[in-house]
């Protein structure tokens, strides 16, 4: 007999833009430049437990483009997602929450930023895939040594 009680479970409670901000601070001038932008992305992720088994997981995305020296446009766009997460051993939440919910977010972000950007005036630029598993073995490998650090420098 199986308790359906224990099953894993994982769902979608609700996906939104949180917070948005676009900045021009040279136009109209900018848009009278022949040269290509330099385009910069950052991408980060944290996520925050709302409840036992709910979690708030936020994807930043930073898109800076500059044609010279010249700001062309900053924009910074924070895609959220409320994900309800049941009977999955503890080991695995930290994974869950650091991959694949921002693997889920991802689109919404670039689909929101790519939109902006043209409704700015500017060709769309399409961010290129992230591969979130990547990222999070870097931040953990980060966190390994900041910690590895902090114990070398400890006097006893």
């Amino acid at each position: 007999m199986s308790d359906e009680n224990n099953q894993p479970f994982f769902n979608i409670q609700r996906i939104y833009l949180k917070d948005m901000s676009l900045e021009q601070p040279n136009s109209p001038a900018v848009f009278l430049e022949q040269e290509m932008p330099s385009v910069e992305v950052e991408v980060d992720v944290k996520a925050d437990r709302l409840a036992e088994s709910v979690f708030e997981v936020l994807v930043t995305g930073t898109v800076t483009a500059k044609v010279a020296s010249k700001v062309a446009f900053l924009i910074e766009a924070k895609q959220a997602g409320i994900f309800d997460i049941r009977n999955i051993p503890a080991e695995q939440i930290d994974p869950l929450v650091g991959i694949a919910c921002p693997t889920i977010l991802f689109p919404y972000l670039r689909s929101n930023i790519a939109d902006s950007i043209t409704r700015a005036g500017f060709p769309p630029i399409h961010l290129a895939e992230i591969n979130f598993q990547a990222l999070y073995e870097q931040r953990i490998a980060q966190l390994a040594g900041a910690q590895e650090g902090a114990a070398n420098g400890a006097t006893h």
